[in-house]
């Protein structure tokens, strides 16, 4: 029971957008260790269907068992809409979604709530029916952002066109008068210093990354888990680009990771790259 007790908690994302998830593994399970996954060589996740996503997810879920995980936290809130319930009885310890917890937050706080996602989540509209089952008078808009997720892992979050296509996606949402916004994409916390400059003050703002972390101390617990003892340096792991994850992840980390790659059965680089580019291309025009 020991050695289980010490084992790492695995994280995954397509991305650098699972890192909020992780700083919020340092804020409340700092004794924790983990391994993180970012399947950059496949991002983004959001404009792929159910059977490719439920593709990835075992494929990450396999090669996590494999390395002895305790817990998985999907830090990808595509994954958990289109892939958590089908891939929860395949495996023999806890997944743990990031949409139930961050739902239950929104509705504590507010009546209208939007959701900014990806969208296969907004499409998949998981959001509109967790909160829902909570709390049926509820009103739920739900949007998808295709730019966003390109926009951050190119390192655009201060560009004057990052401002203007996070405005235009928005503007829906503002014009219903909503009084609660959820991030529906771990990536798009990255886009609060932008996003608090375009609504109004009164609006709350919910990161799920928060509350399923709260999920994972409360299973954690329950199973009898937790690990006191001090931990090993997290791990983190790419099936792409090791130094571009490494620099570009620096800024919201505060330091320099040591990353390995992972080889799963993956789409070339520039393949992925080609697809990024035509997502953030494939969006309003808004002068550069």
């Amino acid at each position: 029971m020991l050695q289980k007790i010490s084992q790492k908690i695995g994280v995954f994302d397509s991305g650098v957008g699972g890192l909020t998830v992780l700083r919020q593994l340092y804020q409340q399970l700092p004794q924790e260790s983990i391994l993180y996954f970012a399947d950059t060589a496949r991002l983004p996740y959001g404009n792929r269907s159910q059977s490719e996503i439920l593709q990835f997810v075992r494929e990450i879920l396999t090669w996590m068992s494999i390395e002895g995980v305790k817990m998985v936290i999907m830090a990808c809130n595509t994954s958990s809409a289109l892939a958590l319930e089908k891939v929860r009885s395949e495996f023999d310890f806890p997944i743990l979604g990031i949409i139930l917890p961050g739902a239950r937050a929104a509705v504590k706080l507010g009546q209208k709530i939007g959701v900014i996602a990806t969208p296969a989540t907004a499409k998949s509209r998981a959001y509109s029916q967790a909160i829902q089952e909570i709390k049926p008078q509820a009103t739920v808009i739900e949007v998808g952002c295709p730019p966003f997720v390109p926009l951050i892992e190119q390192n655009r979050l201060n560009h004057p066109h990052t401002e203007r296509v996070v405005r235009y996606y928005l503007q829906p949402l503002l014009a219903q008068e909503i009084d609660t916004l959820i991030y529906g994409c771990t990536h798009y916390r990255h886009l609060e210093n932008v996003i608090r400059e375009i609504i109004p003050p009164q609006i709350r703002l919910v990161d799920p990354a928060t509350h399923v972390v709260t999920a994972a101390m409360r299973e954690l617990k329950m199973l009898g888990l937790k690990n006191y003892r001090i931990p090993e340096p997290t791990r983190f792991c790419v099936s792409g680009c090791p130094e571009k994850f490494a620099f570009l992840s620096k800024q919201w980390l505060g330091f320099t990771p040591r990353v390995e790659k992972i080889s799963l059965p993956v789409i070339s680089e520039n393949a992925q790259m080609d697809s990024l580019v035509r997502i953030t291309k494939n969006v309003p025009h808004f002068g550069e």
